[in-house]
């Protein structure tokens, strides 16, 4: 099984969509994307390949960690500067201080069945879950 976060995909909810567009869009730019995995399983020999989606929908203060870090990824990148990031996040800290907050975080999850369970378990063949990328 397979499961990866498709930040490109990531709601936010914000005074600013342009602005939470770019910084959405310049983090999805630095980690691999689950749209994959379905055919890495299929590369890899694995039969009944199946791929769900699951929403992560975050409303509270505790979601403020992730909306920090996308931010300070995009700033990093360049693709928004530092000024424009500290506004943003400080928005959204004001959302979740009012409890309106929203975010939505797409979870894709792969899975199949192993032509040969036992080259699953020991890494031999082109079944061996070795090397997969998971994010």
């Amino acid at each position: 099984m397979l499961v990866g976060q498709d930040w490109d995909t990531l709601v936010v909810d914000s005074d600013d969509p342009a602005l939470t567009r770019a910084l959405v869009h310049a983090r999805a730019g630095t980690v691999t994307a689950p749209r994959a995995h379905r055919a890495l399983l299929l590369d890899a020999g694995f039969r009944d390949v199946s791929v769900g989606v699951h929403t992560l929908v975050l409303t509270g203060p505790g979601a403020l960690p992730v909306l920090v870090s996308l931010a300070r990824a995009a700033s990093a990148a360049g693709a928004v500067g530092r000024e424009r990031v500290d506004g943003w996040l400080a928005g959204q800290r004001a959302r979740a201080e009012a409890d309106r907050l929203f975010a939505a975080v797409p979870m894709f999850v792969a899975a199949g069945t192993a032509p040969s369970t036992q080259a699953a378990v020991t890494g031999d063949g082109p079944e061996s879950l070795r090397g997969f990328p998971c994010s």
